[in-house]
């Protein structure tokens, strides 16, 4: 007992003495002060100083702001190769900070935590047997942005970071539709790195309740069947039973107007991180400290969560790398890919819910009712858990993909997310699957930086398409699968045709002139039996198109030879 007494003892001043030697600003701000991004990027340049043997500070390409991503890597065996930790079956854990910088937890939180980690024997074996990765600060520009006001319903801290970065963009938008710098090079890490597990660190706004962190984890209908039953079955569970002051629920997705109506999973597309991690098989994880909660409560919640999670994968090292593998080889096979899904409001369960009592009351502001929560009166109550999205829509996955060369962007997207792909050697007349677009409904107003397609449906021919050299071929036989399908199937949630990339076919580019072409329209309909029994279907069915002269001439042209086959065509095509 005298010698476990000691050995604590002696941690504990160990620790200390590291602590003073490498403090924080939030210990010394008292628990009210987040880091700036120059002060989080000097305490990892001097933590890498302090151990070269277990760690790198890494900078890769740039962002909005025009400064590079920095990656902090621990290693405790001191290989800092990613192939070679791949070889060595080491799991690779990515933690991402300050996305939306105005919500800092995480990034005071894996200060903290880091330190401790390195400082300590006891996470000797911890770091022996997975290594992590911290991206200090992702949203540069939205941390330079420096303010105390915009966050309006957080309590702290006194100053912090601005939700959009610097070309005011939500980079929690932008994973898939990569339209920032940012976005482009944390795919450059993403796929150097290859993480096992992933985890984005914010602070929710929302309902109140008595949990001071929910989470978000990737949807398992997204992942594949191995790295889904380790995540139901050791991660989330371990997660929900944490002690040490903190409790952890599920995200607050409300269905109705409080908590008592029922929560809803949430549906995380590959425009958010989780969702993005997914798609290569990546268990992603969004921690949400509740902002309500003061903000030294907020930082040692991210910091349990976080420990927690590197216990987890250090001590899941074989079963995590093993399932990663698994799921990723398999992915290269799968055949079919579901691509849209909705919410099963029949479908859910009990879950038991920490929450405070909420009611109704007469504004003296406004004079209408609001909404408040009496924390004064806790409850653990049930109440519905709809966590099962039905999908609504799957394709099956060609043997390839063709991509004009003219779509640069979109080929140097897949190329930065280690999409393997073939140049076109000769020119070459091909006969592919193409999609013609139609039934699309667009939102009227901007939504992060596009007018975005809500929905949209296509129908199919097979034609002659001349392939140009240098156009490139995309091969369905790679893992990546997920991603390819997903940004390039038009119909898929979150794909680049609903974010614009493709709006050019949408225009139709020449015309017809009625007084010349009205006497070979007449002709065409003489012609044309079928063409002209469509004709005066319509004209029957329609009153509008009967007592329009240039609807029926378009009618007919849209039929003829001269209507321009790539109006509307998808320019990707199918093999």
């Amino acid at each position: 007992m005298l010698r476990i007494t000691v050995s604590l003892f002696l941690l504990f001043i160990t620790q200390l003495i590291f602590a003073q030697r490498f403090p924080t600003p939030f210990e010394k701000g008292r628990g009210v002060e987040t880091a700036t991004y120059e002060e989080a990027i000097s305490f990892y340049e001097r933590l890498a100083a302090r151990y070269p043997e277990r760690t790198r500070l890494f900078t890769y390409g740039t962002t909005d702001a025009g400064k590079p991503l920095h990656l902090f890597v621990v290693s405790g065996s001191g290989v800092f190769d990613p192939d070679k930790i791949r070889e060595q079956k080491l799991p690779f854990m990515l933690i991402n900070n300050g996305i939306h910088p105005g919500e800092p937890c995480g990034i005071d939180a894996s200060m903290l935590m880091i330190r401790s980690l390195l400082a300590s024997s006891k996470f000797n074996p911890v770091l022996e047997n997975m290594v992590l990765g911290i991206i200090p600060i992702y949203n540069i520009g939205g941390a330079l942005n420096r303010n105390s006001t915009s966050r309006t319903n957080q309590v702290g801290p006194n100053s912090y970071g601005f939700r959009g970065n610097a070309r005011n963009y939500d980079l929690n938008r932008d994973f898939l539709k990569m339209d920032t710098e940012n976005a482009k090079t944390f795919a450059q890490i993403f796929h150097k790195w290859l993480p096992d597990v992933f985890i984005d660190t914010h602070t929710t706004n929302g309902a109140d309740y008595q949990y001071k962190m929910t989470i978000i984890p990737t949807r398992t209908e997204k992942i594949g069947p191995m790295t889904s039953k380790l995540m139901q079955e050791k991660l989330l569970p371990a997660m929900y039973v944490l002690e040490a002051g903190t409790l952890v629920g599920p995200y607050v997705n409300m269905v109705a107007s409080t908590p008592d109506g029922g929560i809803a999973g949430f549906l995380d597309l590959p425009r958010y991180s989780s969702g993005y991690a997914g798609l290569f098989h990546t268990i992603g994880m969004i921690s949400e400290a509740h902002m309500l909660k003061p903000f030294r409560t907020r930082v040692v919640a991210t910091n349990t969560i976080l420990t927690m999670m590197i216990e987890f994968v250090a001590g899941n090292r074989y079963e995590l790398v093993k399932a990663t593998e698994s799921d990723r080889a398999a992915s290269a096979k799968q055949e079919i890919f579901d691509i849209q899904w909705e919410l099963a409001k029949d479908s859910n369960t009990l879950i038991p819910f920490n929450g405070y009592e909420a009611s109704y009351d007469t504004s003296r502001l406004t004079g209408q009712l609001q909404l408040s929560y009496n924390r004064s009166k806790k409850y653990t109550k049930a109440i519905r858990y709809f966590n099962y999205y039905k999908t609504t829509k799957s394709i099956q996955k060609p043997k390839a993909y063709v991509i004009p060369q003219a779509y640069r962007a979109q080929i140097e997207k897949l190329a930065l997310n280690g999409v393997e792909m073939d140049t076109v050697a000769r020119d070459t007349l091909m006969t592919l699957e193409v999609y013609y677009l139609q039934d699309i409904h667009t939102y009227n107003r901007p939504y992060e930086g596009h007018y975005y397609h809500d929905s949209v449906s296509v129908r199919k021919e097979i034609q002659q398409i001349q392939v140009f050299a240098g156009d490139v071929m995309v091969y369905t036989d790679q893992w990546r699968n997920p991603f390819i399908i997903h940004a390039l199937e038009p119909e898929a949630s979150d794909s680049w045709f609903r974010w614009n990339a493709f709006d050019g076919v949408l225009m139709q580019k020449e015309y017809f002139s009625g007084y010349v072409f009205e006497p070979e329209a007449a002709q065409l309909i003489e012609n044309n039996p079928e063409l002209k029994k469509a004709f005066e279907e319509k004209k029957a069915a329609d009153p509008a198109f009967a007592k329009s002269a240039r609807a029926q001439l378009d009618f007919i042209y849209k039929r003829s030879e001269h209507y321009e086959k790539t109006h509307m065509r998808y320019p990707i095509f199918r093999l």
